[in-house]
């Protein structure tokens, strides 16, 4: 994983207890560091554990500020502030119903869940099948059974169920895929890195009736969108 320095995998030692007390550090930290300001959020980050969604010879890394390897193709579990730094600026809430590009290890799916509450929804779709079984198996051990899960190409959506209130993609692309765009609902918001040079730029969308507004958040490090738009240019 290029800019991270992976720990080495070893049979995990710490307890339940200690898993919790990391967990509210980290939040904690989150807080002070200003990448965590919602009470959902937090809520959110505080009920879920991390460590049940991360392969079992990296779960006492949880907490680290580290993306962690995962089944499937330059699969990752990303750092834990990644997903406050998704999350908040895209201002997912109660009622909302959420698309995720990209399930990966399934915790941001669960994170998005309890954030969106029992009125709400959650769709995610993942393109690599180990990687989605792997996170299908963690939701369900977690007992995440209302998420809607697909394993296609993210970048083409969910036509089904769209509009969507929010758009999350977790993976770098050169130029959003359009498909995204049309299936954000007017007054909705995207977020997703996308490649310029060779610098990773985090932007959000927002959509309103005359088109759509961009605003780059900050500089990211995601590994590359798979499928139909890889390879699409600016």
């Amino acid at each position: 994983m290029q800019g991270w320095i992976v720990p080495p995998p070893k049979e995990p030692t710490k307890s339940r207890a200690e898993f919790t007390k990391e967990r509210h550090k980290k939040v904690e930290w989150l807080i002070r560091r200003g990448y965590l300001r919602s009470e959902r959020i937090k809520e959110a980050m505080l009920r879920v554990p991390r460590e049940d969604f991360i392969p079992h010879m990296y779960k006492d890394y949880a907490y680290r500020e580290v993306p962690l390897p995962i089944p499937g193709q330059e699969a990752t579990i990303s750092c834990p502030h990644s997903y406050p730094l998704f999350y908040e600026p895209l201002g997912l809430d109660k009622d909302h119903k959420f698309l995720e590009v990209g399930l990966g290890s399934g915790y941001g799916t669960a994170l998005a869940r309890e954030i969106v509450g029992p009125d709400g929804l959650v769709v995610s779709i993942e393109i690599d099948p180990l990687t989605f079984e792997f996170a299908k198996s963690n939701l369900e051990k977690a007992g995440y059974n209302d998420i809607v899960l697909i394993k296609e190409d993210g970048a083409l959506g969910y036509r089904e169920m769209s509009p969507y209130c929010r758009i999350a993609i977790t993976a770098a692309c050169n130029k959003i895929p359009p498909p995204l765009i049309e299936q954000l609902r007017i007054g909705g918001r995207l977020i997703g890195p996308v490649k310029k040079y060779r610098t990773q730029h985090l932007v959000l969308l927002a959509k309103n009736d005359d088109g759509i507004i961009k605003e780059v958040v900050c500089e990211v490090l995601y590994v590359s969108l798979r499928g139909r738009y890889e390879d699409k240019q600016d």
